[in-house]
This record gives structure tokens, sequence and C-alpha cells, in this order.
């Protein structure tokens, strides 16, 4: 059977988006928050509500970070609160390493903007399913931090 070119194009978009899409089935939840104005103001926190559907399996909590060049340190200081369903509260104080020893850039990227991910927590069970809330601030004692563009979360199942 001969396939006209318009034809043969739409059935392999179709296979690549499908392979695409089942590669990331462990995904339960990956977004990302844009740094308005290119400076994170100290108190400004960025805020993911995620509902996890299920507290009998393990998943893997990741941060990611996209910075630019005027960002002037080599690494980044948050808070990272967690809120569960029942308003338990939990804050951790993180240290995300941004550059090497000699100021490269750690994260990837093709041109000056660069980006990195962080495993937080690996084989994280959470304590109950439902809505969580979790909320990252910049805790670098400035208080306009310039550079970074945007702060994601991914939580995907181990």
């Amino acid at each position: 059977m001969h396939m006209n070119p318009e034809k043969k194009f739409l059935l392999m978009l179709t296979l690549f988006v499908g392979l695409l899409v089942s590669c990331d089935s462990n995904r339960v939840y990956d977004e990302n928050v844009v740094v308005e104005n290119n400076g994170w103001v100290s108190g400004n926190k960025m805020r993911f509500d995620v509902v996890i559907p299920d507290n009998n399996l393990r998943y893997n909590v990741y941060l990611k970070v996209r910075n630019a060049p005027e960002y002037t340190y080599s690494n980044l200081f948050l808070f990272f609160t967690t809120t569960c369903p029942d308003g338990r509260m939990s804050r951790d104080t993180l240290e995300l390493t941004l550059a090497d020893f000699d100021g490269r850039w750690l994260g990837s990227g093709m041109g000056s903007v660069k980006y990195s991910k962080f495993l937080f927590r690996k084989g994280l069970k959470f304590p109950l399913a439902g809505k969580y809330r979790f909320e990252l601030e910049q805790a670098m004692r400035v208080r306009e931090l310039k550079g970074i563009r945007d702060i994601g979360l991914r939580i995907e199942k181990q």
C-alpha cells in the first residue's frame, strides 16, 4: 500500500507524539513559575498546588531552576514549605549548586540561560492522599535576586 507524503507525515507525527507522552507516564506534576521582571523579590513565594492521588506509592520530587548569566552567585538558597491536606506544615532550607568552583554553570542549555534539575526527595511516601501546597521562597539575604528566570517543581512516581 502506498501512502501519499501528507498521510505519511501525519502518521509519523502521531507516533512521535504518542512516544513522547508514553515516555513520561510516571509524571504526576510538572510546572514552572516564571519570575516576573527577572528579579525574585524576597518574600515572593512560588506556589504549587499538587494533588497526590495515592499515598501508598513512592515518589521522586525535583526542583527545577532556569538562570541567566546575570545571576551573580554559584548557589541558590531556598525555603521549601510543604502544607499537607490536613493542614500540617513542614519547612526545609535548601542549597542548590548552580555553578562549579570556577564559575562555570552546571545546568544544561545551548544559550546563555541554563536549566538545572535537582532531586529533592527520592522515594518519598506522602502521609495522605489529597491536595498538597508547596511553596518556594528565595533565602539569599538580598531583597531582589536577579537572574533567576523561573522555578519549577516536578513529582513523578518512582
